[in-house]
């Protein structure tokens, strides 16, 4: 008997079951990374989605939004709002309402600056909101459709699970 050797392919727990709204996958490479980033940028509900990313210090939360936001039709040079704490994308993949913002909130300090930059109106308006680091900032945001928790296993693999914290993240979820 030979084993074959393993392709890459993403793996899903059993976890998954009807109405659970949790989800694990284990992905083995940043290919793996892209093909979800595809899977839901293919949802017809992530364009009004709040969608929260977790994990330590280059565990692949901007990876992840860095492919998905590809998979959306954003073009050029995609930044980490690590400083900027905000950065607006035009994402043709969500017409009609094509933004998306991608938040970090790592350095986020003050509850003030919420309302200075106009946080409040981008959560209030259609679109796509991405945030790393959510939990700095967790008094002051909405709850996230879909938390998706990323744990590095070595320098390729990671951990990964889904948790739908409203019906549409867990529409989004049985959408995978």
């Amino acid at each position: 008997m030979t084993v074959a050797p393993h392709t890459g392919q993403i793996v899903e727990t059993a976890a998954a079951a009807a109405g659970d709204p949790t989800r694990q996958y284990v992905w083995h490479s940043e290919d793996d990374t892209a093909a979800f980033a595809r899977r839901l940028a293919a949802q017809p509900g992530l364009g009004h989605a709040f969608v929260t990313l977790h994990g330590d210090l280059g565990a692949g939360k901007t990876t992840l939004v860095r492919h998905l936001l590809r998979a959306l039709g954003v073009t050029g040079r995609i930044k980490s709002p690590t400083y900027a704490v905000v950065e607006p994308h035009e994402a043709p993949g969500l017409a009609p309402h094509p933004m998306a913002w991608h938040f970090d909130f790592y350095r986020f300090d003050d509850p003030r600056e919420w309302e200075d930059a106009g946080f409040r109106d981008i959560f209030a308006a259609p679109g796509l909101k991405m945030a790393e680091w959510p939990e700095k900032a967790a008094a002051l945001t909405p709850p996230a459709d879909l938390a998706i928790h990323i744990e590095a296993i070595n320098d390729t693999e990671r951990q990964v699970t889904l948790r739908a914290h409203t019906p549409a993240g867990r529409s989004l979820l049985q959408g995978l």
